[in-house]
């Protein structure tokens, strides 16, 4: 289990860190839905738990390391980074939408002699509602990036979750360019229709943008990245 931010009792649900949360609050949630407590249950461990004295935990990478990375070695061939946060949530096609807005601000700033605007960002988006497609929150961000930009120039974008597997798929995510949807009309397919379908991973299949990296050995969150350059004159 993944959630946006460094809390150790997020991480993998926390096994040696101590619950603080109220039990109470899991006993309404098991009577409001009728479940019956299981016999032989262990008992919760609480913050200073003896049987955690031993334990400690430790971050050793974090989203916030990713962008840093990705950050400097994009500064170190030119580009203007601007980190947008490494714990953004949220359905993926809204956050989608979200940047894509603030990306083609960005470019109506820009004049020929302004270095690339290189927007970062992670965290863990969803996808939500009916579906019965293949696409993980990052191929579904970066389609409906796709459509949001309706083929604008001057803007490209990738979207990856950083161990590789985005949602049940053996796939780390996409990328998009201004020719995604020509090149996907003159395929045939339908990225609105994938989009609604939740279908993402086979829609960049068809058009062979499918970023497979294989497993990666790290998971930090997802990895997002927007290149936006000036329009030409």
């Amino acid at each position: 289990f993944r959630s946006p931010g460094d809390a150790p009792g997020e991480i993998g649900s926390g096994p040696t860190v101590g619950e603080g949360s109220d039990p109470s609050q899991a006993a309404e949630i098991l009577s409001r839905y009728g479940i019956a407590v299981p016999a032989g249950r262990s008992s919760v461990l609480r913050p200073g738990d003896d049987r955690l004295s031993r334990c400690e935990n430790r971050v050793i990478i974090a989203p916030s390391q990713s962008l840093d990375a990705a950050r400097k070695l994009a500064e170190a061939q030119g580009f203007d980074v601007r980190i947008l946060g490494d714990a953004i949530e949220g359905e993926a096609r809204e956050e989608a939408a979200r940047q894509v807005a603030l990306a083609r601000d960005i470019q109506a700033g820009l004049t020929s002699g302004d270095k690339p605007v290189l927007l970062l960002s992670g965290g863990e988006c969803t996808v939500t509602g009916p579906g019965e497609g293949i696409g993980g929150p990052n191929a579904e961000f970066a389609l409906a990036a796709a459509l949001e930009l309706a083929g604008q120039g001057g803007i490209w974008a990738l979207s990856c979750d950083t161990d590789g597997v985005d949602g049940a798929a053996e796939v780390a995510g996409a990328v998009i360019a201004p020719d995604t949807l020509d090149r996907a009309a003159a395929s045939g397919l339908d990225p609105a229709a994938a989009l609604r379908a939740h279908d993402a991973h086979s829609f960049f299949a068809g058009l062979g943008d499918q970023v497979v990296t294989g497993p990666t050995l790290t998971n930090v969150n997802d990895f997002r990245a927007i290149l936006i350059e000036p329009l030409k004159e």
